[in-house]
């Protein structure tokens, strides 16, 4: 049985033709720190608006949590149009919730408009409930965005059965605006299209010190090259390190693993996710699955807080698909995988602008590939034109989470309580 830890995906990517040299004193109006699908996005947008860009990356495109992320391309935010209201107000609110209802749109206009070599399929989203509460959260969620004229609505325990072969659920929510892509072919495509966009990309380029001197920035690399820039994104969510202070303090990155089994059979292909949905279930420590493009299942959560040694460490997930799919116990899990994600206290993406010049993006709270691809247009724009209405969400300080250094100690004894308690549901 494959196994695969360091060289998580099933094909490496190949990104050298992408790479450019980085000239030692090089002058760009953007320097964007982190090839993932937030800084690509905001490079090519900024490109398009006219900034010459040099995006730079501290290994290959792809490598981050935007090639190794579980490919759901999900509308929305963790909370509902009236909470976000509620929280930021009537014209912010109403703004936020119409930002958060185009960000799938945005992953699929771009495939279909910068003709991406992508393998997707746009048949909805299902969050699946296995208690009561959750039908109830669901039907309240279903109310909201169908009175909005979203392509929603409320699954039956019947239907959810049909549409996922999955054992255990009482019922769920279908968002048809939502659908699943091949993650990695999405990020190594975006850096195609960036490039062509003149975009320049460095690799192998870990970028350790920023400085600012009368309104310029100097970006420093590992590798002793320096760059002059107008202006600085910092777009490394979970990987981000002490480049700018206080920074990592802000979120808590987490392990996400994933498997995928070997290639289903037509019969079980027919059965299970016969409509090619993404699902979500509505547990305390979710579980996440699609079918990939060669005719896996492939299956997420949440993993230990230290780094992988063992197949072992995936076996939490095995059960889980035992659990949901009995009919899959003899097919061989094939590929196993992790990748780093950021969560934010309150659950929503944060924009920081600590100094004139110098914005950073953090928190994706699951739903980085349609939210950062959006969000990296409204970015450029605000950068080009400085209009702060270009921002869905408002510019916020660097605020450190208190006692951080204990705070994964915390968290993972959180996710040890969290998965009793869903074991005691089912």
């Amino acid at each position: 049985m494959a196994t695969a830890f360091s060289d998580p995906i099933w094909r490496k990517p190949q990104t050298a033709s992408t790479f450019q040299s980085l000239p030692n004193g090089e002058r760009v109006d953007l320097a964007i720190v982190g090839g993932g699908i937030m800084g690509l996005s905001t490079a090519l947008h900024a490109a398009r608006l006219g900034l010459s860009v040099q995006v730079l990356d501290a290994g290959e495109i792809g490598q981050g949590a935007s090639g190794l992320n579980g490919g759901q391309v999900i509308p929305g935010l963790k909370y509902d149009p009236e909470w976000l209201l509620e929280h930021f107000g009537p014209e912010r609110g109403e703004a936020l919730v119409n930002f958060a209802a185009s960000t799938a749109d945005a992953v699929f206009e771009l495939i279909r408009d910068e003709k991406l070599a992508v393998p997707f399929v746009r048949n909805g989203w299902i969050q699946a409930a296995h208690t009561e509460a959750a039908l109830k959260a669901a039907a309240n969620r279903d109310r909201q965005w169908h009175a909005r004229g979203a392509d929603v609505r409320l699954l039956d325990a019947a239907e959810i059965a049909a549409k996922t072969g999955a054992q255990g659920y009482l019922g769920g929510w279908l968002d048809r605006r939502a659908g699943v892509i091949d993650p990695l072919a999405y990020t190594l495509e975006f850096a195609r299209v960036a490039t062509a966009a003149g975009v320049r990309i460095a690799g192998h380029q870990k970028v350790v010190r920023l400085d600012n001197s009368a309104g310029v920035w100097r970006v420093s690399t590992e590798n002793g090259v320096q760059l002059q820039a107008k202006a600085v994104v910092l777009a490394t969510n979970a990987y981000t390190d002490g480049l700018i202070p206080g920074l990592a303090q802000t979120i808590v990155p987490l392990h996400s693993f994933q498997i995928a089994t070997a290639p289903l059979s037509p019969d079980l292909a027919a059965t299970i996710l016969p409509e090619g949905q993404a699902v979500s279930d509505s547990r305390r420590i979710l579980v996440y699955y699609r079918k990939s493009a060669d005719g896996r299942l492939v299956l997420g959560g949440r993993g230990r807080m230290a780094l992988p040694t063992s197949a072992g460490d995936w076996a939490h997930l095995e059960r889980a698909l035992r659990r949901l799919y009995p009919v899959l116990s003899g097919v061989a899990i094939e590929k196993r995988w992790f990748g780093r994600v950021a969560m934010t206290p309150d659950h929503l993406p944060h924009i920081h602008e600590p100094e004139q010049g110098l914005l950073a993006v953090a928190g994706c709270q699951g739903r980085g590939v349609g939210l950062m691809t959006a969000l990296g247009e409204r970015i450029a724009g605000y950068l080009q034109s400085g209009d702060a209405r270009q921002l869905p969400f408002p510019v916020s300080p660097i605020r450190p989470i208190p006692f951080h250094a204990f705070r994964q100690v915390g968290v993972a004894a959180t996710i040890a309580w969290y998965r009793l308690l869903d074991a005691l549901e089912r």
